[in-house]
């Protein structure tokens, strides 16, 4: 990738996770994915990125976003520790937004969570599902449905939402 190119990238990845910190609503998954849209928006309008430029753009935000939520809910540990550097060493944009994104979330852990789980699955509870293996998307579990149910919430943890297991996406 050419410099100019890079450097134009990078500028509106920290303009994207800027507009997603100055977000005044609880950090759930849906107020996330608004923000994003929105932030996305706002930058189609400088015209300065293509569609694909912008795809990219957002999907690595929300990439980036969801791991670091994901490493903050489990571990405990601080956005300094996910991204292995001093935040010294950032500049203070980035670091900023990043600490105000993490501080958010910590308000809606639990939804947030349930909501990354849910984004994960292909089947919920109480929906109607043809025979086949399933994981539960909390805790792994394998869930073997024999014919076409219902599924119930997961017998090992009560999660609702469940992937399916193929031969080629195994738990």
């Amino acid at each position: 990738m050419e410099k100019h190119s890079e450097s134009r990238l990078r500028e509106g990845y920290e303009r994207l996770l800027e507009r997603v910190k100055s977000g005044t609503e609880e950090l759930t998954w849906d107020n996330l994915q608004k923000e994003l849209d929105d932030a996305v928006e706002f930058e189609s309008e400088l015209a300065e990125y293509t569609r694909d430029e912008l795809a990219l753009l957002r999907a690595w935000v929300e990439r980036d976003l969801r791991d670091m939520r994901g490493y903050l809910s489990a571990t405990g540990r601080q956005v300094a520790e996910w991204l292995g550097v001093d935040l010294e060493q950032l500049s203070r944009r980035v670091s900023e937004s990043l600490l105000s994104i993490a501080d958010r979330s910590v308000v809606e852990r639990e939804r947030f969570d349930e909501d990354l789980e849910a984004a994960r699955a292909d089947y919920c509870e109480g929906e109607m599902a043809a025979p086949g293996k399933m994981a539960c998307t909390h805790c792994d579990a394998e869930v073997v449905l024999d014919r076409v149910q219902l599924l119930e919430p997961c017998h090992q943890c009560g999660g609702r939402y469940f992937t399916r297991l193929t031969a080629t996406r195994k738990g």
